[in-house]
């Protein structure tokens, strides 16, 4: 296990736990009590969690993770909901995205795709994807103005107005933090709210693509009410109980 796949799981099992001794973190990873010290060390350093006599509790932080430590949640799943919210794409199409892990990996997915090679068009505020894909001649990449974010890498604030009110999509893909049905959408941060909710309103068609564990979850900022989404694309783990909420209030599910 590399150092950052031990750091994911220290986080994650914080993240869970609240707390965690050397002892069972070391016993958790497989690894020494050594190198835990040593992880306990250097995430402290960064602010990640903080440390205790004999262990590490979570900071506040450690719910809305950096986005290089959020990679390996749920892999196979966002993996599985790219290709899906990929076959939504038509080829000369123009596609919102915002910031996150999902997005990510559909940015990635609709990159490779043989039937858009005419090409199509990435509407972002997220600069790791802007960046990933400016190599990709077929993929015209337009950047929205802000404020970069370190935690997600999105350009928030007043900034990113200027492109966005100038700009229509036919498809914009929200990566979110929670969906709740009688909250909507929601991100942990109000910056990056107050923007995605301002790119979905420039689309046609509103697709959220988020694996099951954010359903039925809340964030602290809201990005729309339930009834400006289109489509959810989730992950087969969803409940049955829970798609049917969702459809009910008007929500198509496709779980991949």
């Amino acid at each position: 296990m590399s150092r950052y796949d031990r750091w994911n799981a220290i986080l994650e099992l914080l993240s869970q736990e609240g707390r965690l001794t050397v002892e069972e973190a070391a016993q958790q990873l497989d690894v020494s009590t050594a190198t835990i010290r040593r992880d306990f060390d250097q995430l402290a350093q960064q602010q990640m969690l903080m440390r205790t006599r004999g262990g590490a509790v979570a900071q506040s932080v450690s719910y809305d993770l950096p986005l290089r430590y959020k990679t390996a949640r749920h892999a196979d799943e966002k993996q599985r909901i790219a290709a899906a919210a990929a076959e939504l794409v038509q080829p000369g199409a123009v596609v919102g995205m915002n910031g996150g892990t999902t997005t990510s990996e559909l940015a990635r997915t609709l990159a490779t795709q043989a039937a858009l090679e005419s090409g199509f068009t990435i509407v972002t505020n997220a600069l790791n994807i802007a960046a990933e894909l400016t190599v990709r001649r077929h993929v015209k990449i337009v950047v929205t103005g802000g404020v970069a974010r370190q935690q997600s890498y999105e350009l928030i604030g007043p900034l990113a107005s200027g492109v966005l009110d100038q700009v229509t999509m036919d498809v914009a893909f929200l990566g979110v933090d929670g969906l709740d049905v009688a909250l909507g959408a929601s991100a942990h941060h109000e910056g990056e709210a107050a923007v995605n909710h301002q790119l979905i309103s420039r689309a046609a068609q509103v697709v959220v693509v988020a694996d099951s564990s954010k359903i039925g979850k809340r964030a602290f900022s809201r990005i729309c009410p339930i009834g400006q989404i289109d489509t959810l694309v989730t992950d087969a783990q969803l409940p049955d109980a829970v798609t049917t909420t969702l459809t009910e209030a008007g929500v198509k599910v496709i779980r991949a």
